[in-house]
């Protein structure tokens, strides 16, 4: 199946054009002409990246997670193509506990009902769980099933007072961290911890996906709040959990590439390099790193016989972000506050290309999720917005989450924003008739999966927003004015509830 598809090239109306220019907030866009750039960041260039990146899992074992021989040699190609492009790319090292599951781990009620659970249905394992084959009797902790479900279980000391050491702790979603959860239950003696989603809600009744933030040395599983019920109905339960896993030490690195530009404006672009060990990650986040090389690319051509953009653009390819947002961390975390104050925003790419796809965008503002971004995030969220609006193009917003490498920046006062086209979430019927696509299906099909290659992603998708990424970048490149906020860098952290830590929750 061929999935090259030629950009499309239209007339501009003058209706258009003056929303592309003036039409813009002027403290964001200064009527920057971003037209050349967009025509030449195309659909084919970013798909050129992504066959490269494709033939690279192939040739290492079918992935490019991080800290391993997929990853370096993804890494090389970015690197020797900003090279080519005349950058001069750097690599900021740092060293992070890499969680890493040999083997499937395994759940069952052994007495007074045998029953197998599923693996990726009915539980997962949390990330940074410790490794055991344990068999045992199970302790609710607790918990509450009374409508509204909820729940404060495992959160203090006192609620494993009488527990038995070596039993499994059953503790239910709801107030603090899961890692919290864990540790309490590990300090009691627990053998191992089945932590069950709270039950108020359909987004709090599935599948928990749940990671514990740093290592606990019990065998450590989230599962839906059915399975939660069906191991507390009866307290002489017992249940069998195996995990087999470690947490390692391990170094990876980012990439970052600069344009010339004032430094105490720095823009940074950025996207996430690695992939999951379980497939190649074309659209998770191949889409976002080659359309951000493309952009880079794209944009050093147009400024080589000048003396580049206004504002410095930082090209950021991040490591280790599905081990938990590591390198994106890492990087904000070494930044001065005078450095803070000089980086103007953070425009962030994950996942571009979902074949079932909606144009999210961060609700920066907050008006869709009441989770706000530092002050100047909204002005990022009305630059995407009035450019796909000016394109005839419905986009939608989406929370700050804590789900992609914002989150860092936005805890650190930095204003962010960027796009996003859909993970494992189902496409809802409105969503469907706005967007088209298939309703009651996932957004990617394929995420976090083998499947996640070459033949996964849009070419409609990754052409249309990556004219809103060149867009974009080169709007707030050119800005003659701070974005809104900027100066209050490290002071001003907007309200957003960071509930996931990647691509998993962690409370």
């Amino acid at each position: 199946m061929n999935h090259r598809r030629n950009k499309r090239v239209g007339a501009i109306t003058a209706v258009v054009a003056l929303a592309l220019g003036a039409g813009l907030p002027a403290n964001a866009d200064n009527g920057t002409d971003t037209e050349k750039l967009r025509e030449a960041v195309t659909a084919d260039g970013i798909y050129n990246h992504l066959e490269q990146l494709q033939k690279i899992a192939n040739d290492n074992g079918g992935n490019r997670a991080g800290a391993t021989e997929g990853y370096e040699a993804g890494a090389e190609y970015i690197e020797s193509e900003l090279e080519d492009a005349g950058y001069d790319p750097v690599r900021q090292y740092f060293d992070y506990q890499q969680f890493i599951e040999h083997t499937p781990s395994e759940l069952a009620q052994v007495s007074p009902t045998e029953k197998t659970y599923v693996n990726g249905t009915d539980f997962t394992t949390m990330e940074y769980s410790g490794a055991g084959d344990v068999t045992a009797a199970v302790t609710a902790v607790d918990v509450n099933f009374a409508d509204p479900a909820a729940s404060t279980s495992g959160c203090e000391a006192a609620d494993f007072e009488g527990f038995t050491p070596g039993n499994i702790a059953l503790i239910q979603r709801g107030t603090c961290t899961f890692g919290v959860k864990a540790q309490l239950a590990a300090n009691a003696e627990a053998s191992a911890v089945i932590i069950f989603n709270q039950g108020n809600g359909d987004d709090r009744s599935g599948l928990l996906n749940g990671t514990l933030g740093e290592a606990v040395a019990i065998p450590t599983v989230g599962t839906t709040f059915a399975v939660g019920q069906d191991l507390a109905k009866d307290p002489a339960t017992t249940a069998s959990v195996t995990v087999d896993a470690e947490v390692k030490d391990s170094t990876t690195f980012n990439i970052l590439a600069d344009t010339d530009g004032r430094a105490d404006r720095t823009v940074v672009v950025g996207a996430h390099l690695d992939s999951v060990a379980e497939g190649p990650g074309i659209n998770d986040n191949g889409s976002g790193s080659a359309a951000i090389l493309e952009t880079a690319i794209q944009m050093a051509e147009m400024y080589k016989d000048e003396d580049g953009p206004r504002n410095r653009v930082r090209f950021a390819f991040w490591g280790a972000e599905e081990s938990g947002l590591v390198g994106s961390t890492y990087y904000v975390s070494q930044l001065s506050k005078e450095e803070i104050k000089q980086h103007a925003l953070n425009l962030n790419f994950d996942m571009v290309g979902s074949t079932n796809f909606v144009r999210f965008v961060y609700d920066g503002d907050g008006d869709a999720f009441g989770q706000v971004g530092p002050n100047g995030s909204a002005h990022i969220e009305h630059v995407f917005n009035d450019y796909f609006t000016s394109q005839g193009l419905a986009s939608a917003p989406t929370a700050f989450d804590g789900r992609s490498d914002y989150a860092a920046f936005i805890a650190n006062g930095i204003p962010a924003g960027g796009l996003f086209t859909g993970a494992e979430g189902e496409k809802t019927a409105k969503e469907a008739e706005k967007f088209g696509g298939m309703e009651g299906e996932a957004y990617d099909p394929c995420y976090h999966q083998a499947c996640d290659d070459i033949e996964n992603v849009s070419m409609t998708a990754l052409d249309e927003m990556s004219d809103a990424i060149a867009h974009t970048t080169l709007t707030f490149a050119e800005t003659t004015s701070a974005v809104n906020g900027t100066a209050k860098g490290g002071s001003n952290t907007g309200t957003a509830d960071m509930k996931f830590k990647g691509n998993a929750a962690q409370k």
